[in-house]
């Protein structure tokens, strides 16, 4: 045990909660429960009556700010620097409360699940606190943010990056970490089947506490990435759930680019189109000093929420952002149609199109190409060069550059 002082003063809250809650019970108040069913082959099938105690403390939380111990474990959780990432957690929440939110209220609802109900156990309380006391004062710490996706199927865990994968959503995994969860999911997510994944980002984190991950941004780059390899209406959120150690650390909004679901018809992400928004990912940093990329990346992310003219507009000026460099869109057209076409035939369908978006016609296809061009320029790199390649091709002078990618993506 590392810190006694903190042992006596969290036993003493938990123990102020578990009189508090078994009164409620006696008063009649009814802790809610599951009844689940197990069966199996070549045996008769069991059935578990399983209480959801934590949901009961959840719902009945707020009952305990207030309290004489509750005061004191906070005043005790406030003296350990260790502590105090958790109430760095919710910008502009009092601090207390952040720790409460974050520490206190899991701490009690964790002995009182193993409990199975609020009759004490010492040793029920003893693990949960080495669980707490082993975050607190680790050698090192586990982060994650889990965002839910609309709009995307997955037949089984996509890895998009080191610590970055789309996966299933494991029932109730969210509503049993963050109770507020049920109000704050998409619509119908974990019944339809585009809605039933979601994007996970986990990061360790030193011991000492620091900053956590600029997560909203990496999911939006994740987005970008997913939207460009897939052609599909992929969004995250509307929020993401933060977890420290396995404990809840916050909820933070999805950067609305990302949140909002473009129309379209939901896609299924495989194994190469994953592999691409991996590599896609990596590719994305170049926007940061390219501005010219970062334009083109941001107006054809845009005209996937719009139409019509609109929808021409930001598509013209995203290609010409990317192919252009001051010679207008007719050029950016050649260029585009000879990278992405590999036949003669090819690259004259390329370039009707193109012609179609320069007189205001953008249909499907027109954000298709402008899609495929974008997800060439970034795997290959060095825009500049490849755009000189380009013109030399256009020359004569050299053979066009190959297209794989573009070519795999557009079948």
């Amino acid at each position: 045990m590392r810190a006694p002082h903190l042992h006596s003063a969290l036993r003493g809250f938990c123990l102020g909660a578990f009189a508090l809650f078994s009164r409620e019970v006696e008063q009649g108040a009814e802790i809610p429960f599951s009844f689940e069913e197990h069966d199996g082959r070549d045996r008769p099938t069991l059935y578990e009556y399983r209480p959801l105690v934590r949901n009961f403390v959840e719902a009945r939380g707020g009952r305990l700010l207030g309290r004489g111990d509750t005061a004191i474990a906070l005043e005790a959780l406030s003296r350990e620097p260790a502590a105090a990432i958790f109430a760095r957690a919710h910008a502009g929440a009092h601090a207390d409360h952040a720790l409460f939110r974050t520490v206190l209220l899991p701490l009690v609802a964790d002995v009182a699940e193993a409990c199975g109900g609020f009759d004490w156990d010492d040793d029920a309380f003893d693990r949960a606190y080495a669980l707490l006391e082993h975050s607190l004062f680790g050698e090192k710490r586990a982060y994650a943010a889990i965002a839910p996706l609309v709009g995307v199927e997955a037949g089984g865990i996509v890895p998009l990056g080191e610590g970055l994968r789309v996966r299933h959503a494991a029932d109730g995994e969210l509503v049993a970490h963050w109770p507020d969860a049920e109000r704050l999911l998409p619509e119908s997510f974990g019944r339809e089947t585009d809605r039933m994944c979601v994007l996970e980002l986990e990061r360790p984190m030193p011991p000492e506490g620091g900053e956590p991950p600029d997560a909203p941004g990496e999911i939006a780059d994740a987005i970008t990435a997913l939207r460009l390899a897939t052609s599909g209406p992929i969004a995250a959120g509307p929020v993401l759930f933060e977890r420290l150690d396995w404990r809840p650390f916050g909820v933070r909004p999805v950067l609305p680019i990302a949140a909002t679901q473009p129309p379209g018809q939901p896609t299924r992400l495989d194994m190469f189109r994953g592999e691409t928004a991996r590599v896609l990912i990596t590719k994305l940093a170049a926007a940061d000093v390219d501005r010219e990329l970062g334009d083109a990346l941001d107006r054809w992310e845009l005209a996937l929420f719009q139409d019509g003219s609109f929808r021409s507009e930001q598509l013209h000026a995203s290609l010409d952002a990317l192919l252009g460099v001051g010679d207008g869109a007719w050029a950016a057209s050649l260029r585009a149609a000879v990278l992405l076409g590999e036949t003669g035939r090819d690259r004259r369908e390329a370039l009707d199109v193109l012609r179609r978006l320069r007189e205001g016609a953008a249909g499907p296809d027109s954000v298709d190409i402008v899609r495929r061009a974008l997800v060439e320029t970034l795997m290959r790199g060095k825009r500049r060069a490849l755009i000189a390649e380009l013109d030399e091709s256009l020359l004569g002078v050299r053979p066009k550059p190959s297209s794989r990618v573009a070519q795999a993506l557009a079948s």
